[in-house]
């Protein structure tokens, strides 16, 4: 029965998927079945999903969160919209840049996709509109712009693949043939994830502006104003300190990824309440209603995909899967094509946090056979399955952007297609070029 067991786990998998069950539903009753099949003790799943959800480095996640909806409901994310406007000036298509950089800026204290989003889009395509811009070109530089929210640091998903991957050591030949690696963390995946953040956000500025040239999308302002630099800034300056504060405690070594983000709620609940005076004791409650949710999802989800993971590891899949890859080339940009143009269709089809656990198993052991570092690899995971965030079918950011931009997904699909194409072109660059990801962990002393 153990040789069916690949068979038993995806073809359970998709046939739950085909009859309409949540992905949580999908996995669990999958790992459930062929726990069954191999006559192994149900109590063991159950035990496992204890295990996976008691860590300490999971904490962070309802902690940012919470701290992500605290930040909207206090006037944090408007203000920071505010900067990007402020700075994007007289650029071409100077509202969409403004939108790519409003992203990147609430990125950095969010963690979400989704979340990016619909904060940034909520202000920027009206705005956008108003400006007479393409209502369907709107909501789509604001999906693409959105999947930055789980590349800047602090991320949601780099939390899940340190988890994920903390506890599986590279496989004897690969030690034997590379020597030993280097150690992976949640703190050195969050540095290694700022620059490739920036590139990937530097390459949707440089399409937005070309299409924004060609539609004759001016800038927001014939020159730029210091004046009206200087007073966003000001208005804006405690919006700028909170990732200052939640980066620069992890990196500095004040405080763990957990703890910045108990930090983070505190110091917006100060600034909402004490400084700007937004902040109402109902949009607190509607912050914990919406971390509830989104915690209770993603929970249910990680101890699913870790009795599905699990059983992949027993059952040697990633093992069989490194030697016949490894059986087809041994060029290592080859693999990384593969492996990428893998994740672009997984991203297609599933949510990122359950598509980072069901893989890590079985990619990581293929990197390191490779020689690559389990941080670059990681950073490369996140960056590929960000772009699921705007390609159908599931592309959560474009039904986000559709809902609030009033247009139709088709349409925006079209409009995106574009921004896609260059983001997945920033992946290759981030994939073959490792210090992009490894240089800053290197120089903070990682």
């Amino acid at each position: 029965m153990e040789n069916y067991v690949v068979e038993l786990l995806f073809g359970g998998f998709f046939l739950f998927l085909i009859m309409g069950a949540p992905i949580s539903v999908a996995l669990g009753g999958a790992a459930m079945g062929a726990y069954l099949a191999l006559d192994k003790d149900p109590i063991t799943l159950v035990q496992i999903a204890f295990t996976s959800v008691g860590s300490f480095p999971l904490m962070a996640l309802p902690a940012f969160v919470l701290a992500g909806a605290l930040m909207e409901a206090a006037g944090i994310s408007r203000r920071l919209v505010d900067i990007a406007e402020a700075l994007a000036g007289p650029i071409t298509g100077g509202l969409g840049a403004a939108t790519v950089l409003a992203c990147l800026f609430f990125g950095a204290i969010s963690g979400s996709g989704p979340a990016t989003t619909a904060a940034v889009g909520m202000l920027m395509i009206p705005a956008m509109v108003r400006r007479r811009y393409d209502r369907a070109y709107a909501s789509a530089v604001t999906a693409a712009s959105g999947g930055l929210g789980i590349i800047i640091p602090p991320s949601i998903p780099m939390v899940i693949f340190g988890i994920s991957a903390l506890g599986m050591a590279p496989p004897p030949e690969a030690i034997e043939k590379f020597g030993q690696f280097d150690s992976l963390s949640i703190p050195k995946l969050f540095m290694a994830g700022f620059i490739p953040g920036l590139v990937m956000a530097t390459g949707l500025l440089v399409m937005n502006y070309v299409i924004s040239r060609k539609k004759g999308y001016r800038g927001l302002t014939d020159t730029w104003s210091g004046g009206d630099i200087g007073t966003a800034l000001r208005k804006g300056i405690w919006a700028l300190f909170a990732p200052v504060i939640i980066l620069g405690g992890i990196y500095t070594g004040m405080f763990t990824p957990t703890e910045s983000a108990i930090v983070a709620i505190f110091y917006t609940l100060f600034v909402g309440i004490f400084v700007h005076h937004e902040l109402r004791f109902k949009a607190c409650l509607n912050a914990l209603r919406t971390t509830t949710w989104i915690t209770g999802r993603v929970l249910l989800i990680l101890f699913t995909a870790t009795a599905f993971g699990r059983l992949l590891v027993e059952t040697r899949i990633p093992a069989l899967v490194a030697s016949s890859m490894l059986g087809m080339t041994d060029n290592i940009y080859v693999v990384w094509t593969l492996i990428i143009l893998f994740l672009l269709f997984v991203g297609m089809f599933m949510e990122t946090l359950a598509a980072i656990m069901i893989l890590v198993p079985v990619l990581l052991p293929v990197m390191y056979t490779m020689g690559a570092d389990p941080t670059h690899v990681g950073i490369v995971v996140i960056c590929a399955l960000s772009i699921g965030f705007q390609t159908p079918p599931l592309g959560e950011n474009l039904f986000v952007a559709s809902g609030i931009g009033g247009e139709s997904v088709e349409r925006i699909v079209v409009r995106v297609l574009p921004f896609v194409l260059v983001s997945t072109l920033t992946v290759f660059m981030i994939a073959f070029f490792p210090q992009l990801s490894l240089w800053l962990p290197k120089l903070l002393g990682y």
